[in-house]
């Protein structure tokens, strides 16, 4: 299976399956020297495992970190970093009859028609435990980025109907919240209506969104790996992400260019704009100002309700679908975008130390 490995100047490698022995990732062309501990990925890993409140699976699974190697006396040594977490709470007899059909909304008949072959527990590599890897590797670029004043964190924007209102927005309440959200209102909504959908057998999707501040101007090629084009690629291949917006996004289709053209303006003895209608990227690169993306995540597909499908044998039947899972994908799903978008910003950076002959010549001068 080809396109496992993300990355440039960086790579992440992620392997294993839902209902596998472990899963994990190899993090390769890291820099030497960041002092890095499992408690440092621990606490990104934890906001994604499932279990952990009433609007995610009950597939109870501690997600325990375990560094093999890439580490030593506490800091990263400049070869590859692998991360392991074990499975521990598979329950495969829940998928056996999954074999015989094709669920709607999954990858299933994909891989049949590809492989002619699947693993049909848990989704096996198109589940969203591959994430554990993206997160893992993330978190480690992550503490890299805050080191060098880049904030990267994400958010529920929405689910179904309920939205944040921004004139609310507390940080705070995203990482002690049910659904992510920094509105505690708006928590609350969107909670009554995920156990509502999961009461009636169904599923809900939403919104979410990511800020990146402290963006020094010119990180993004210009042509194929522009910053805004890298981002979106990112982000648009975790499962069930449908659509990725760069700051106004589908507003700018019906907007005048005398609307959406960001004015260049002083602020103090710094460069700045006085709308960002861009989100912080132009031509490809960054501008200097605040990124702002968003991901819309569909609903979670496997649903208790009864659906229409086919089997392998292309009769139509009717099925229920069995076994532990998200009502709404979205909550557990903020810190895989966020991580993916800490992951491409670093890499990126690490682009640009070669684009001036005046870095390398500052560097290696003596």
């Amino acid at each position: 299976m080809s396109g496992s490995t993300f990355g440039k100047n960086i790579s992440m490698t992620t392997w294993g399956e839902s209902h596998g022995a472990a899963l994990g990732v190899v993090l390769d062309g890291f820099p030497a020297g960041l002092e890095l501990s499992e408690s440092d990925i621990q606490s990104f890993l934890d906001r994604r495992k499932p279990g952990s409140s009433k609007v995610t699976t009950p597939r109870k699974e501690n997600d325990s970190v375990k560094i093999l190697s890439g580490i030593f006396e506490g800091k990263t040594t400049g070869t590859p970093i692998s991360l392991m977490v074990e499975n521990t709470s598979q329950i495969s007899a829940d998928y056996s009859e999954i074999a015989g059909y094709y669920r709607p909304g999954h990858a299933d008949y994909g891989f049949d028609k590809k492989y002619g072959f699947r693993d049909y527990r848990g989704g096996g590599r198109s589940s969203g435990r591959e994430t554990i890897g993206r997160v893992a590797a993330g978190a480690i670029c992550h503490k890299l980025l805050s080191q060098l004043g880049i904030d990267v964190y994400a958010y529920t924007r929405s689910i179904g109907d309920v939205a944040i209102d921004d004139s609310k927005f507390d940080r705070a309440q995203i990482l002690s919240s049910i659904t992510a959200m920094p509105d505690a209102e708006a928590d609350k909504k969107a909670t009554d209506l995920i156990v509502n959908c999961r009461e009636k057998g169904d599923s809900v999707g939403g919104v979410i969104e990511c800020k990146i501040t402290g963006m020094p101007a010119g990180i993004g090629e210009p042509v194929f790996d522009k910053l805004d084009a890298l981002l979106s690629k990112a982000v648009m291949s975790i499962g069930s992400v449908k659509a990725v917006e760069i700051g106004d996004g589908v507003l700018v289709s019906s907007a005048f260019g005398s609307d959406n053209n960001d004015a260049f303006c002083m602020n103090g003895d710094k460069v700045s704009k006085k709308t960002n209608h861009s989100g912080g990227i132009l031509g490809g690169m960054s501008d200097g100002t605040d990124i702002l993306l968003r991901a819309h995540i569909k609903p979670t597909p496997s649903i208790s309700s009864t659906q229409q499908t086919i089997n392998k044998k292309n009769e139509e039947i009717e099925i229920n679908i069995k076994g532990r899972h998200d009502p709404v994908i979205v909550p557990r799903a903020v810190v895989v975008v966020e991580c993916m978008c800490a992951f491409t910003i670093l890499d990126l950076l690490m682009s640009n130390m070669h684009s001036r002959i005046s870095y390398l010549t500052d560097f290696y001068s003596h």
